[in-house]
């Protein structure tokens, strides 16, 4: 425990390099081709949340199935 108490602070240090490597990093969606790699995740992410909210307004009203009564 008596290493602990005078150590120094690195969180500057590791601060500094990681915000460092996220300078270099290029994102998927600043890529020319990105915009295509997107598009599905955004179809499936649409549909997901469309699904989720169809039922779960079904469910408000009674209904616990997709279709019929």
């Amino acid at each position: 425990m008596a290493g602990f108490v005078n150590r120094e602070n690195r969180v500057p240090h590791y601060q500094k390099l990681f915000q460092e490597s996220g300078k270099q990093h290029v994102r998927q969606w600043n890529m020319a081709r990105g915009r295509y790699m997107m598009l599905p995740y955004y179809i499936v992410f649409a549909g997901t949340f469309s699904g989720a909210m169809y039922m779960m307004v079904r469910q408000v009203l009674g209904k616990k199935t997709w279709w019929g009564k």
